[in-house]
């Protein structure tokens, strides 16, 4: 029985860091419920292809190698260039032009390396956008990474962004994150929301405020502790799991140790979040027609939106209304965080 009712979405997503692939070497990679091979070549390009020579199925990222501009087989030294073309068969006089590699997509941008995937091979139908506090902005500190692989697809962990509910008797917030505006806009939504932040000092006031492009990109931005930007990426491993990214930088606070104190700080306490929701994710059920309450965020909104990257469309609006998780044994003890009596019974607005 599918653990839930979406195929893996289409869209831009994050593969790895410029560093993961050195010139000349080919490196192994899962992703969308693929086995691929990432690879960049002599001039500095990289490279994602489907992982299995069509000759003989042999995985180019497990023995295979890079020469010059093309990536070599281990097993009998085929080779195909960037675009996927059979280019020599060493011991024949001819190439195989039916023998082709799927190759996806690629862009470095924001100090990420991103490729397009779609189901059936379409071309990418939007921009990955440069992000200026990601680049060499002067007011913002160096990139501090964080990830995740987490069992639940991208749309129930995104699905989280716009309950603001849960802030409250999750993460213990101080009150109910006030959701300002929530508007889409073709392949883009943006989200602003204002909140009370608690910290050592008391309860500040502060704002998230989200754009994301697709399912796999979105900048959130904080402020109110500390100035922070964090380009956050999901790339579904196959249907049902999937990997968060963080990259975080943060407004100088007058000195690179203040800035990198409360940094840490304010990291450590998204991970805290992270960690609390875990459990829930992996653990709750998909609800084709969830019992919402007045005051709930735009999840229908929200569904709407992300409905639109589904290319081969959803089982959602069949006679199958609950789709539960998986029984796993071995996980039967697995609690979410909880805040404490007093804020559980406190006013949530």
């Amino acid at each position: 029985m599918d653990r839930y009712p979406f195929p893996i979405p289409f869209g831009w997503f994050h593969v790895g860091y410029p560093e993961d692939f050195a010139v000349g070497a080919a490196k192994p990679l899962y992703y969308f419920g693929r086995h691929l091979v990432a690879w960049r070549d002599a001039e500095g390009a990289p490279h994602v292809q489907d992982a299995f020579c069509p000759h003989l199925g042999a995985h180019l990222g497990h023995g295979g190698t890079v020469e010059g501009c093309e990536i070599v087989c281990p097993f009998h030294g085929w080779r195909f260039d960037g675009e996927g073309a059979n280019t020599g068969i060493p011991y024949s006089d001819r190439t195989n032009r039916k023998a082709r590699l799927g190759t996806y997509p690629v862009v470095e941008r924001n100090g990420l390396v991103m490729a397009w995937y779609h189901p059936s091979g379409e071309p990418p139908m939007w921009e990955v956008p440069e992000v200026a506090e990601l680049g060499d902005h002067p007011d913002f500190s160096t990139v501090v990474r964080t990830g995740y692989r987490i069992d639940a697809c991208w749309q129930e962990m995104a699905e989280t962004g716009v309950d603001s509910a849960h802030f409250r008797f999750v993460h213990n917030t101080a009150s109910v994150p006030e959701i300002e505006s929530y508007v889409t806009d073709g392949y883009e939504s943006d989200m602003r929301s204002s909140q009370k932040f608690p910290t050592p000092r008391g309860v500040m006031e502060g704002r998230i405020d989200t754009h994301a492009w697709g399912p796999g990109l979105s900048v959130v931005w904080f402020s109110g502790i500390i100035d922070t930007v964090n380009l956050a990426t999901t790339t579904p491993i196959d249907a049902e799991r999937c990997e968060v990214r963080f990259n975080f930088r943060f407004r100088t606070m007058g000195d690179e140790a203040t800035t990198a104190n409360v940094g840490r700080a304010f990291v450590a306490e998204v991970d805290k979040q992270v960690q609390e929701d875990r459990p829930i994710w992996e653990h709750k059920a998909h609800l084709v027609r969830p019992a919402l309450a007045d005051h709930d965020g735009p999840f229908t909104k929200f569904r709407k939106w992300a409905s639109q990257f589904y290319a081969e469309g959803t089982a959602a609006g069949d006679e199958r209304l609950v789709f539960p998780p998986p029984y796993w044994e071995d996980r039967m003890d697995e609690v979410p965080a909880k805040a404490t009596a007093s804020a559980r019974n406190a006013d949530p607005g």
